[in-house]
C-alpha cells in the first residue's frame, strides 16, 4: 500500500509553520517512516512473481534446470515479502483512520473506493501465491506455471488500485461536495481520475526497474566473488534484461508525466522547476536551492525548462508567484522537491548508462559481461533504482504540499487534533525495527541454507532429470 502524504522524513520541518497543529509534526513524521519503509517492499510485490514466472517459463520452455531453481526460490523470497508488505500495510491502512481523520471523515466515501478494490486484488493475490508455492511438488508442470500468472496479475492491479487513491489527491474529481463533505461519488471518475494513467504506468515501470536491478544486483555480487556459473548468470540476465527494457520507456513516460504535471498541476510544476516568478524564456536549473524567493547555487541551462514543457522557449510557465500566499510552499519545501527531482532524473540516467553499458558489452562477446567495473555497477544498481523510486515519492507527495486533497483539503485539516502521536509513533518505530530486523535474518538464513544446498533443493515433478542436470553441470565445467 502507498500514501498519500509525505515519504521522506527530512522534508517534514520544511513544510511546518507556526499556525500548525502540534500533532501535525510527529504525523507526518510516522507517515514518511512508514511509508518509507513499505515501498521498499512494493516492487518486488509488483514484480518479482514476474521475473519468477519468467524464469518458470524458461525452465519449462527450455528444460532449464538451474531456471527452476531460481523460480522455486524467487516464489519463496517472495512470499517472505508478501507477508511483511502485508503487515506494513495493514499499519498504514490503520494510521490513515487514527491519524488523518479530517481525510476520512470528509472524503472518505470517495477516497475509500479504490482501496476496496485494491482490498479484492489482495486477496486474490494472497490465495495464488499459496497455490504457487503448495503447488511445486504437486501440480503438472503448466498448471502450476498457470497459477503463478494470476498472483503477478493481482499484484499489478492492486498497486493501481492505490496509485488510484494517491493521484486522486492531486487531481480530484469525480465528486460533489457541500458544505466541505462528499454528498455524491461517482466510482468509475474518481479511480480514473485525470492523472490516474500516467502516475499508474510510471509506478509499475519504477516497481520493474527497482526489482530487476535489485535481483541482477545479488547474482552480480556472486559473479564477483567468482560464482560464474550458469545459475548466476540466468539470475543476473533475468532481472538486468527486464530493468533494462522497462528503463527507456520509463524515461519517455516520465517525460509524459512531467508535461501533464505542467498542464494540471503547475503549483507543483512551479517547485519542480524551483521557479520563483511567471516567465518565458525559462531555464532549466540543476542543483541549487531557494533562499528568500531567489534561486541560488544552481546551474542554469537558457531556456530549457520552456522547451521542454512546451517545445518552444516562449511557452510560459507559472511560478510561485501565480500560488496565493495562504497555501504556496516554503522555500525549503520547494527546495526539496526541485533536488528530490534532480535525483529522480540523474540516477535514471546513471542507470540507463549501465544499460548502455551492458548492451556494448554484450555486442562485443555475446555473453554475459565479466567485465568487474561492469559488476560493481550493476551490484549497486539496486541501490540507486531504490533511490530513484524514493526520490520520485517526494516529488510527488511535497509537490501537492499543503494540500492533502489539492483545492480541498489542507493537510492541517485533516490531522487529529487528539493524543500523544509521539508516543504511537515510537510504538510503531520499535514493531517496524522488529520486522525489518526479523525479515532481514529469515532471508539470510535462506541465502545461506541454498548455498549449501546448492542443487539438491529443485524437487519439483516436472524439474530436469538428474542425468541431464549433470550433463548441463559437466558442461558448466567444460566451458
Amino acid at each position: 500500500m502507498l500514501s498519500p502524504f509525505v515519504p521522506c522524513p527530512l522534508t517534514l520541518h520544511a513544510l511546518a509553520s507556526a499556525g500548525d497543529p502540534p500533532q501535525l509534526l510527529p504525523a507526518r513524521e510516522q507517515m514518511a517512516f512508514t511509508l518509507g519503509f513499505h515501498i521498499i517492499l512494493v516492487p518486488f510485490g509488483v514484480a518479482l512473481t514476474s521475473l519468477m514466472l519468467i524464469a518458470n517459463y524458461r525452465g519449462l520452455r527450455h528444460g532449464d534446470h538451474d531456471a527452476l531453481l531460481l523460480a522455486q526460490r524467487w516464489s519463496k523470497v517472495a512470499a517472505v515479502l508478501f507477508a511483511v508488505g502485508a503487515v506494513t500495510g495493514t499499519v498504514l491502512t490503520f494510521e490513515l483512520g487514527i491519524l488523518w481523520p479530517g481525510l476520512m471523515g470528509r472524503y472518505g466515501a470517495a477516497f475509500g473506493f479504490p482501496f476496496a478494490i485494491e482490498g479484492i486484488f489482495f486477496f486474490l493475490e494472497a490465495i495464488f501465491v499459496s497455490i504457487y508455492i503448495y503447488g511445486w511438488k504437486r501440480l503438472p508442470p503448466w498448471v502450476h506455471f498457470w497459477t503463478g500468472v494470476p498472483v503477478a496479475l493481482s499484484s499489478i492491479g492492486g498497486a493501481a488500485a492505490v496509485v488510484a487513491a494517491n493521484s486522486w489527491m492531486n487531481q480530484p474529481g469525480g465528486i460533489t461536495v457541500r458544505n466541505g463533505h462528499v454528498v455524491e461519488v461517482e466510482p468509475v471518475a474518481v479511480f480514473f481520475n485525470g492523472a490516474f494513467w500516467f502516475e499508474t504506468v510510471h509506478m509499475l515501470l519504477a516497481a520493474y526497474i527497482v526489482a530487476g536491478f535489485m535481483v541482477a544486483g545479488v547474482y552480480a555480487v556472486g559473479m564477483l566473488r567468482g560464482r560464474r556459473d550458469h545459475y548466476h548468470r540466468v539470475g543476473f540476465l533475468t532481472g538486468f534484461l527486464v530493468a533494462a527494457v522497462a528503463l527507456p520507456v520509463q524515461i519517455f513516460v516520465g517525460d509524459l508525466v512531467a508535461r501533464q504535471v505542467f498542464t494540471k498541476e503547475p503549483a507543483k510544476f512551479a517547485a519542480i522547476e524551483m521557479l520563483p516568478t511567471t516567465g518565458t524564456h525559462v531555464p532549466e536549473t540543476m542543483g541549487g536551492i531557494l533562499v528568500d524567493g531567489r534561486v541560488k547555487y544552481g546551474l542554469q541551462i537558457p531556456d530549457m525548462a520552456s522547451l521542454l514543457a512546451g517545445f518552444r522557449p516562449s511557452t510560459e510557465i507559472h511560478g510561485l508567484d501565480a500560488i496565493p500566499e495562504a497555501v504556496r510552499p516554503t522555500d525549503r519545501g520547494v527546495s526539496i522537491v526541485h533536488l528530490a527531482f534532480d535525483v529522480m532524473v540523474g540516477t535514471s540516467f546513471v542507470l540507463l548508462g549501465l544499460a548502455v553499458w551492458f548492451g556494448w558489452l554484450w555486442w562485443r562477446r555475446h555473453e554475459v559481461p565479466q567485465n568487474r567495473w561492469f559488476l560493481r555497477g550493476a551490484a549497486l544498481s539496486g541501490i540507486v533504482a531504490l533511490v530513484s523510486l524514493e526520490s520520485g515519492w517526494v516529488v510527488t507527495e511535497v509537490g501537492r504540499q499543503p494540500w492533502t486533497v489539492v483545492g480541498y483539503l489542507l493537510t492541517r485539516d485533516a490531522v487529529t487534533t487528539q493524543g500523544n502521536l509521539w508516543f504511537f509513533f515510537a510504538v510503531v518505530l520499535a514493531l517496524y525495527l522488529a520486522v525489518g530486523s526479523g525479515v532481514l535474518l529469515v532471508l539470510r538464513s535462506m541465502k545461506r541454507r541454498w548455498r549449501e544446498e546448492g542443487d539438491a533443493s529443485v524437487n519439483v515433478p516436472y524439474g530436469p532429470s538428474k542425468p541431464f542436470a549433470e550433463a548441463r553441470a559437466g558442461e558448466e565445467r567444460q566451458s
